[in-house]
This record gives structure tokens, C-alpha cells and sequence, in this order.
């Protein structure tokens, strides 16, 4: 990979092929990782659904910024590949069935718009998070960078 368009074409690729992530999270200088599943934009944003009282909801409220994994498994003596990422998280307040978030992520998914909208209307329901990545990395034998940007 000699170039941020070759780094970039790699991400595209490989993200299709992983459907869960580890995302890290940090609050008091405590960092705290858990798996979720993904989809993702034409704009390299993340999503995914969790609960708004879990552990990584709780963190992202008190600081937004969250590191993660995307890697497929492999066996003893396979090369391992990755895709490394940081950014900024935030919790969506307002969705709607035609909006970018729920289309990607139902798109990947399939989840059931009804549940969804009842879940955001619940306290303690479920929430749709997207993360706004900064910079990627993509690790295969050597580690690369591309910073990311995208002006909103």
C-alpha cells in the first residue's frame, strides 16, 4: 500500500467481510472494551446498537472519544489483517426509517423499523451510535495510516 487511496480501497474491502468490531471506551482513565456489530457509511462512519445502559453508553456520554478493532479471526500461522480506528461516538437522538443511520445499519442487518423507533422512545432503550472516525489504520505485516476527515 503506497498511497492514502490505496490505504483506503484496502478499508473499503475489508470492512464488508467483519460484521462486529471491539470498541474501546474510557472513562477516569479506565479503559473498557466490548463487541458490538457494525455497518458502516459511504463516508466511512460507523454504527451500531447497544442499550443505552451499558458500560461503553455510560463512557461515551462522559467522553466521546472511542478506539476499536475490526478483525477478521484467524487460524495459527494465517497472516493476520485488521482494521484499527479512533473517533469520536455519540448516541443519535432522532432517527428516522429514511434516515442514513437506520438505512445503513438495517441495510446490513435487517433490524425491524418498529423496534427500533419504540426502543429509542424507552429510557433505558436501545440507541443507534454512529462513530465519526478520525483515523484508520490498517494492519497487514505493517501497520498504515490515513487520516480521515470528512467535512460535514
Amino acid at each position: 500500500m503506497e498511497s492514502n487511496a490505496d490505504i483506503e480501497k484496502a478499508i473499503r474491502e475489508y470492512l464488508p467481510q467483519v460484521i462486529h468490531m471491539s470498541l474501546s471506551t474510557v472513562i477516569n482513565n479506565v479503559p473498557w472494551t466490548s463487541e458490538v456489530h457494525f455497518a458502516y457509511d459511504n463516508d466511512l462512519n460507523l454504527y451500531f446498537i447497544s442499550k443505552s445502559t451499558t458500560r461503553h453508553a455510560f463512557e461515551i456520554m462522559a467522553n466521546p472519544s472511542v478506539s476499536g478493532t475490526i478483525v477478521k479471526q484467524h487460524e495459527m500461522g494465517q497472516k493476520p489483517v485488521g482494521v484499527y480506528f479512533e473517533g469520536k461516538a455519540v448516541a443519535l437522538t432522532e432517527i428516522s426509517e429514511q434516515g442514513i443511520a437506520y438505512q445503513t445499519y438495517n441495510g446490513r442487518f435487517k433490524t425491524d423499523w418498529p423496534w427500533i423507533d419504540e426502543e429509542m422512545k424507552l429510557p433505558e432503550g436501545h440507541r443507534i451510535y454512529k462513530i465519526t472516525v478520525s483515523e484508520w489504520y490498517v494492519f497487514d505485516k505493517q501497520k498504515y495510516y490515513l487520516p480521515w476527515v470528512i467535512e460535514e
